[in-house]
């Protein structure tokens, strides 16, 4: 660990790295990032919306919580950026491949990425990983704010503009994309 952390990383540096280590980070143009451990009220609120949203993942797609993401944003061999979201949609092709092959979950096979925002992750989920997540190309990107009222804002790519969004939903969420569903928002924090 100390080796690598004294130069940029590469994606196949960042893979070498245990899995406890892994946990502790993430990979951002070739610096290691701490990644704070989530709260209590931040993993139940992860764990509640898991729940609602797994029965209405289709087949092929699989809901992923907590593991890293090559996010692709340059060549493998130059530093590369790993992100750790909260949860994420994901081609179950893509699951095979890196059972076959190593490596991580790469962000060209991830259709929606979610973060939920905690103290210190405010201006980093708004801004920083909305613009990371954008330029990696990955369709649907959706922030949950657990600060009362409990709200949702889900971004969608709209070309060379980036991700678009509509505003904060509150109170029940309601989509058709990337595939039909909906949440109870209130039921995230609630007993």
């Amino acid at each position: 660990m100390a080796y690598l952390a004294q130069r940029l990383l590469t994606i196949a540096d960042y893979s070498l790295l245990d899995e406890d280590e892994q946990r502790r980070f993430e990979l951002v143009e070739g610096n290691l990032v701490t990644a704070p451990s989530p709260t209590p009220r931040h993993a139940i609120a992860s764990k509640r919306l898991a729940n609602q949203l797994d029965p209405h993942v289709p087949p092929g797609l699989e809901l992923i919580p907590d593991i890293d993401i090559d996010m692709q944003l340059t060549p493998p061999e130059e530093p590369g950026w790993a992100r750790r979201p909260d949860l994420f949609v994901v081609d179950r092709a893509e699951l095979d491949r890196v059972e076959a092959e190593g490596g991580i979950i790469r962000a060209s096979a991830v259709s929606l990425v979610i973060e939920i925002v905690s103290k210190g992750s405010r201006r980093t989920d708004y801004v920083t990983k909305r613009g990371e997540y954008a330029d990696a190309g990955i369709p649907h990107y959706w922030i949950v704010d657990l600060a009362d009222p409990v709200s949702l804002l889900a971004c969608h790519l709209a070309g060379a503009m980036g991700y678009v969004d509509n505003g904060e939903h509150t109170g029940t969420f309601t989509t058709t994309v990337p595939f039909p569903a909906t949440i109870d928002l209130d039921a995230l924090t609630g007993g």
